[in-house]
């Protein structure tokens, strides 16, 4: 037989990459306390629905926009332009999910939309869903 050959008691399964955490604050003891993959993925998820397209030094394409949203009304034009940002980002920038559906809807204040993100981690499978309120409206 050529070639390496795998030998160890590692298992050799894949691994959810974890990335920086959103907030790196040391516990009581001074560790820095990492997030495991999917509080890492939801922490990203936020961090683009949060950052404008050129907000960021050396990434100018990074982000969905939805804090610019506070200006435009709540309308079906403004509702389904937020959702194609969102979902072009999020396909963009994080390779860790698979998206299975992104819903952007009037909220219960007409001030505010709805945004649901449904989503799997991509190497294990394991669903999870991410809603958040977004401010509209108000210019």
């Amino acid at each position: 037989m050529n070639g390496p050959v795998l030998t160890g008691g590692k298992s050799a399964q894949p691994q959810v990459a974890v990335g920086w955490p959103l907030l790196p604050v040391p516990d009581a003891s001074g560790t820095l306390v990492w997030p495991d993959a999917a509080a890492s993925v939801k922490q990203m998820i936020e961090v683009i629905l949060r950052t404008t397209p050129g907000e960021q030094l050396m990434r100018p394409q990074f982000g969905a926009g939805t804090e610019a949203l506070v200006w435009q009304p709540n309308t079906l034009a403004v509702r389904t332009q937020a959702r194609e940002a969102i979902l072009a980002a999020l396909e963009d920038f994080e390779p860790r999910i698979v998206i299975d559906r992104v819903d952007v809807e009037a909220g219960a204040d007409p001030r505010e939309l709805l945004v649901t993100i449904a989503y799997r981690l991509a190497l294990t499978g394991v669903a999870a869903q991410l809603s958040a309120l977004v401010p509209v409206g108000a210019g």
